[in-house]
């Protein structure tokens, strides 16, 4: 499935059935009053976040999204029939924008959570209403009102436990594999992972928490360089970063510094998050250099290899500690 997580679209709410000009007509009574009925309310357009959605691909290929029409009123003193509301599901995670003005109208985070985003137009007067001791014969009825139209961005940030932050072919995707049932693509050339990939991690006492494989960061990615704001933005969902480096690398303390400054030039808060530092491909470290290394990377949180297992055991555990210890 291809995976969509920004879309635009095009929203028009009902608009309101307008009221009606009606008198009664009865036998014996000659001179029948007002019985016009008021036009029905427009439908709503509500965004709803199903959990059996994960890409907003079906936004992608429709475009607009219209809510019903009222119904006009009728004689004897009946109202129109309200519209339809238009539905739009999609991904838990959601953020709905207003593309015009940048305000946000909803964060749509938890399964079956919704918002109204175009509220339909209410209905107009039917003649009923305009009937006054003076006035005994209205021939007066208002159209209904137009529904609110918008353009809607739409944007899907992945809801995880702990993002991976890495260079390109770091080793992200084989960690996933390594650590859940997930099969991200893996290759030795840059950006394999062309999108966000999900994995659930299972750990003893029915524990479980889920770990999201991202796109590369490459310096400049702030800016959009790269796979730029596509990977940084699902970052903001994550509450623990694991930053890991390519252990067969140059100058691995930059590596992470660059990282981080990206994180922080995209939103300062990604720093607050807690996170750790994994060396990564330690199986291909040789015997005479294994200790030289282990003194070099004494700085980071841990040495493990994402290929064999080695050492994945430990770090899993401290990822577990770090998360249900927030809750």
């Amino acid at each position: 499935m291809k995976f969509v997580d920004e879309v635009t679209i095009q929203i028009t709410a009902g608009t309101g059935g307008s009221g009606c000009v009606s008198f009664r007509r009865e036998k014996f009574v000659s001179k029948g009053g007002p019985d016009g009925g008021d036009g029905g309310k427009g439908g709503d357009v509500i965004c709803l976040a199903d959990e059996n959605l994960g890409t907003l691909l079906d936004l992608q290929y429709r475009k607009h999204y219209r809510a019903e029409r009222g119904q006009h009123g009728s004689g004897n003193n009946r109202t129109g029939e309200s519209g339809a509301d238009a539905i739009i599901r999609v991904p838990p995670g959601s953020v709905i924008t207003d593309a015009a003005t940048g305000d946000i109208l909803a964060d749509l985070i938890e399964k079956g959570q919704q918002a109204v985003v175009a509220r339909g137009g209410n209905g107009g007067k039917g003649n009923t209403r305009f009937k006054s001791a003076t006035h005994q014969t209205p021939r007066k009825a208002t159209p209904g009102f137009p529904g609110e139209e918008r353009k809607l961005k739409v944007e899907l940030r992945l809801i995880a436990d702990v993002g991976l932050v890495g260079l390109p072919n770091a080793g992200k995707s084989t960690f996933l594999k390594q650590v859940s049932a997930a099969e991200p693509k893996i290759a030795a050339y840059p950006f394999t992972t062309l999108h966000p990939q999900l994995g659930v991690v299972t750990r003893p006492e029915f524990r479980h928490f889920t770990v999201a494989d991202i796109p590369g960061i490459i310096e400049g990615a702030s800016q959009g360089k790269g796979l730029g704001l596509q990977f940084l933005r699902h970052i903001r969902r994550t509450r623990v970063l694991l930053i890991i480096i390519d252990g067969q690398q140059d100058n691995p303390e930059e590596q992470v510094a660059a990282l981080l400054t990206e994180l922080r030039e995209f939103d300062p808060t990604m720093l607050e998050k807690p996170r750790l530092v994994l060396i990564n491909k330690i199986d291909l470290w040789d015997k005479k250099t294994t200790l030289e290394n282990m003194e070099r990377f004494a700085w980071a949180d841990f040495l493990a290899s994402a290929h064999s297992g080695e050492g994945i055991e430990t770090v899993l555990h401290a990822l577990e500690m770090m998360l249900f210890a927030q809750e």
